[in-house]
């Protein structure tokens, strides 16, 4: 990210001609303390008013204790076993997560945790050599691949992040060559399932590097930022961890959440959904549930690298620092689950017939198409100014003004027609049935190939919260203006 800074101290008025800071995201060094126009500090209550300081004081001390230090201590804790029990139910439960249970609880629950990491060989030359060497391959060439230059939206200190769009022929090369390392290996009777054989000492080890990793990045936002939009939260050194000191850190120019997230995570996943195919097509043959998934996972993962410049503009890269969350989840987290299903289906084959693979593989593939539409609809109509049509007609829109920690006035069109006039975070909808149609070829006899739907809902749903608590607290009155015209948040007519 280069960031590209402009300072103004210009008042900036609202829709109603008034002086004030509704609206304004006003987030500082990209935490959650925002502005509400009474000086950041008080949140609309009068100085003198001690009741009610005090009641803010307790709500504040509330929040610090859930948001800044449970929560993410919880997650720092669980998210690394979790990561580990995925492959151990896969690998030696049958899938069922009832069997873990009843195995974690015959003895200690601790002692049986540990008698599981003890069993993993984590650190080996296999495992070094997989990972160091991937990370470098991708590194080269996300380097060297060209890629037109787009920017992100203005940070709240006024820097503006620039990308070299190269995703999607990065996934292509990535892609290529795992076929050719496959051609390769099975000439000299190898293969590159044993990725597959090995997976809980790659999974162990990733977790260990990423822990140390993301350590490595508070350090560097802390002392050596790439931008402004960097500095410790005030939440103390668990949550600065967890959260991250920095919004855009790059290390030796390369831009380390395009690479956690896109070149390492979103690349990872799909190469992982082959060689899983790949071990299930050396086990059994042909297996349609395999191909229907496999199909469905490449096409929406292909479809997002078409569309990664517009991922620059999401809540993952302009709001969540590059800490634990963002960065070890990509690293850790996202192998782990959100291949999980087809690593469950090489040891649980099921076949499905002509009908149901052609009915799921149809419907699976309709979602993508109303998810890209949806993507692309709000996309023509904002690179549009609004000046186009929507299903046949003007589309409604909104134009929120904003203001910048810097003091520059901006303005964000809220297209509240097509899509988008269903509900506030329609594309949603079409994510998470998307995800059903590719999991549900593994039947019904175990919860754990529904795993990442379940997160996918709660991660959504959440998400869906945050977005709109930024939002309100960007565009003021103008967002609760955007609420009124589009009243659902997610499903119509429901929520």
């Amino acid at each position: 990210m280069s960031g590209v800074t402009t300072r103004s101290r210009s008042k900036t008025k609202n829709g109603n001609g008034v002086a004030d800071n509704n609206g304004i995201n006003g987030v500082r060094n990209g935490h959650g303390a925002h502005r509400n126009g009474h000086n950041g500090c008080l949140n609309g209550f009068h100085q003198n008013n001690t009741h009610g300081q005090e009641e803010l004081g307790s709500s504040k001390m509330v929040d610090w204790l859930l948001n800044k230090l449970f929560f993410p201590v919880c997650l720092i804790i669980c998210t690394p076993n979790l990561v580990v029990l995925f492959w151990y139910v896969n690998a030696y439960c049958g899938g069922s997560y009832g069997e873990m249970v009843r195995r974690l609880y015959d003895g200690s629950f601790v002692h049986t945790l540990i008698k599981i990491w003890s069993g993993i060989n984590i650190v080996n030359r296999f495992t070094v050599g997989v990972v160091f060497g991937y990370m470098g391959y991708a590194i080269l060439f996300m380097r060297i691949l060209p890629g037109k230059t787009i920017k992100g939206p203005i940070t709240p200190k006024g820097n503006t992040p620039i990308y070299k769009d190269n995703g999607f022929l990065h996934y292509c090369v990535m892609m290529a060559s795992f076929g050719v390392l496959t051609f390769v290996l099975k000439m000299y009777n190898m293969t590159p399932t044993v990725v597959y054989d090995r997976f809980g000492e790659l999974i162990a080890f990733m977790n260990f590097f990423a822990l140390i990793f993301v350590l490595m990045l508070y350090f560097k936002g802390k002392y050596f930022p790439s931008s402004t939009d960097s500095g410790v939260t005030g939440g103390g050194f668990l949550f600065d961890y967890y959260w991250g000191t920095e919004l855009y850190p790059r290390i030796f120019g390369i831009d380390v959440k395009v690479f956690t997230n896109c070149r390492f995570g979103m690349t990872v996943w799909p190469l992982l959904v082959c060689i899983y195919a790949l071990k299930s097509y050396e086990l059994h043959g042909f297996v349609d549930s395999m191909f229907v998934s496999t199909v469905l996972q490449l096409a929406y993962i292909t479809k997002f690298f078409t569309w990664e410049g517009g991922y620059m503009h999401t809540i993952d890269i302009i709001l969540d620092r590059a800490g634990y969350y963002i960065c070890w989840g990509c690293l850790a987290w996202l192998p782990a689950l959100y291949p999980l299903i087809s690593y469950y289906l090489v040891s649980h084959p099921v076949h499905l017939g002509y009908i149901w693979t052609v009915v799921v593989l149809g419907l699976g593939l309709l979602s993508i198409l109303v998810n890209y539409l949806a993507d692309k609809q709000r996309q023509d109509v904002r690179s549009a100014d609004g000046k186009c049509l929507v299903w046949g007609s003007k589309p409604r829109i909104i134009r929120a003004k904003y203001v910048t920690d810097t003091g520059d006035e901006r303005e964000s069109v809220l297209l509240a027609s097509g899509w988008w006039g269903l509900s506030r975070h329609f594309h949603y909808i079409p994510e998470i049935l998307l995800s059903f149609f590719w999991s549900v070829p593994a039947g019904f006899d175990n919860v754990l190939p529904y795993t990442y739907v379940i997160y996918l809902i709660i991660l959504l749903v959440h998400r869906s919260f945050r977005d709109e608590e930024k939002c309100s607290k960007k565009y003021g009155t103008y967002w609760k203006e955007y609420c009124q015209e589009v009243k659902y948040r997610i499903v119509p007519y429901v929520f």
